[in-house]
């Protein structure tokens, strides 16, 4: 069985996403090589930073490529973050920046509230809305840990799996067909992101 191939385009604490699998029992692999991304069974996408130099650096690195065709192939793909944003059409973060288009909608900040800081940073809850192949054996309201200024609003509201509230519900995680994302950290999100990523490796 060939690995898991963790994108390396220069963006991401790729070693904390491979540390988890290994520690699940699944060989995973971080590469930036167009050839093993585009071979890989499954394919994560993590990312942290902005999405103008993300999305900067998969088009630099020759990665969209191979990225659109594996999601076009049907395998499981799982976008984290930053790369759960750079899945829908654009980004309005500083400008208005081209996503991959995979999913129609925009990426938008949070708007300024008394009490609520930005970045929306911490443990929050999950409000399941269909349950999505992460998901077995979790349950509603299981907790898991965020750190974002900007989230993703669908087009297509059905392709939201979960929300959360800050304080008014937002697209937690995506799933659409063969794409699943989680604009939180599974890797961070201790025994519940655990059993998220033993899910995806299972799929």
């Amino acid at each position: 069985m060939k690995p898991i191939v963790i994108v390396d385009y220069g963006m991401a604490n790729l070693r904390s996403v491979q540390k988890a699998f290994e520690k699940l029992g699944h060989a995973a692999v971080v590469s930036g090589d167009a050839n093993q991304i585009a071979a890989a069974p499954k394919v994560v996408l993590p990312g942290v930073g902005a999405f103008r130099d993300g999305i900067g650096q998969l088009r630099a690195t020759g990665l969209v490529a191979p990225l659109v065709a594996h999601v076009r192939a049907g395998k499981p793909f799982l976008g984290i973050c930053l790369g759960m944003q750079m899945l829908f059409t654009r980004s309005l973060e500083d400008g208005e920046h081209l996503g991959l288009d995979l999913l129609p909608g925009d990426v938008v900040c949070f708007p300024e509230r008394p009490g609520f800081k930005v970045p929306h940073m911490g443990w929050n809850q999950l409000r399941f809305r269909k349950p999505a192949p992460l998901f077995r054996d979790l349950n509603d309201g299981d907790a898991v840990y965020f750190v974002h200024s900007y989230y993703p609003v669908p087009s297509d509201r059905s392709v939201i799996a979960a929300e959360a509230e800050y304080p008014t519900p937002f697209a937690a995680a995506i799933w659409h067909e063969n794409i699943l994302a989680t604009q939180f950290h599974p890797e961070k999100s201790q025994r519940v992101g655990l059993m998220m990523l033993r899910n995806f490796a299972a799929m």
